[in-house]
């Protein structure tokens, strides 16, 4: 597979308003910003969730969000996804009745932007995954896809406050997806591999935000041995990484990076007298931390 089979799409001019307004000097200026619109869930007859997305890919979304959260099974087929772009709702079918409403009975409040509430029990699935222990991380790996994703055009260079989350392979990017909120990003790529059939197997994450028990969890649910990001830990988001065995790797920018699990599948293949040090223009400060 060939590098970025899928990529924002930073000529949509759905996805931002140019805004005017004054800058440090008081003068005058014109400036993308990023558009976040609702968008209400449903499964068969049943609301579920009204999430804040861009929108730019709402039937992944929904199937993914689905998915993540135990209302849809990997198994489990789905007969339609109906978008209503001027209701802003998406209503994913199924041909038999699904059984969710025990899920709809208990929330917790988590760390995630745009999306604060996460239905059920969240750990159902996370402890009978036994993600591939024959999987391998090379350390050129890292150093390039951190430097493709980089350099591809994208909607957070355009106009950032928003979050990128990239499914790889080995070192090359192939599904790259930006939502306002870093668990939108993750759910699109989640509901893009059922929707097109593609295999955790040999599959490496990469995301712009922290590494919390949300990602951890998620990452674990989609059979995802590796975890990578620029950005951060959380103390539970690592030990959760232990528990299932997750390699996580996080602060990967430039020659750096720092791994708190996993370190078994690591192979030290590069030679760090190579890798430049990161352009300032590509390091994304701030509404990733």
């Amino acid at each position: 597979m060939k590098d970025f089979t899928v990529t924002p799409n930073t000529q949509d001019t759905r996805l931002f308003e140019n805004i005017q307004g004054i800058d440090q000097h008081g003068r005058p200026v014109d400036t993308p910003v990023i558009e976040e619109k609702p968008l209400t869930l449903y499964l068969n007859s049943r609301e579920i969730v009204t999430m804040m997305t861009i929108c730019d890919y709402p039937e992944y979304l929904a199937i993914g969000y689905l998915l993540n959260q135990n209302m849809l099974s990997a198994s489990d087929e789905v007969s339609s996804v109906e978008y209503d772009e001027d209701l802003g709702v998406v209503v994913v079918r199924t041909p038999n009745a699904t059984d969710f409403e025990d899920k709809l009975r208990k929330k917790i409040q988590t760390s995630g932007c745009a999306q604060g509430t996460v239905f059920g029990d969240v750990m159902e699935k996370f402890e009978k995954i036994i993600l591939d222990r024959e999987a391998v991380l090379r350390t050129s790996w890292i150093y390039e896809l951190s430097r493709k994703i980089n350099q591809q055009p994208s909607l957070y260079l355009k106009v950032g406050a928003i979050h990128g989350c990239v499914l790889c392979e080995e070192d090359r990017p192939l599904i790259y997806m930006e939502d306002v909120g870093r668990h939108n990003a993750i759910d699109k790529i989640a509901g893009y591999m059922h929707a097109h059939n593609v295999s955790p197997k040999g599959k490496i994450f990469y995301t712009t935000g922290r590494l919390t028990s949300e990602m951890v969890i998620k990452t674990v649910q989609m059979e995802i041995p590796v975890l990578i990001s620029r950005s951060g830990f959380t103390a539970w988001g690592v030990q959760l990484a232990r528990d299932a065995n997750l390699t996580l790797i996080g602060r990967a920018k430039g020659k750096r990076f720092l791994c708190l699990a996993g370190e078994e599948r690591l192979e030290f293949d590069a030679d760090l007298s190579t890798i430049r040090d990161e352009d300032a223009k590509y390091q994304r400060k701030g509404s990733h931390e």
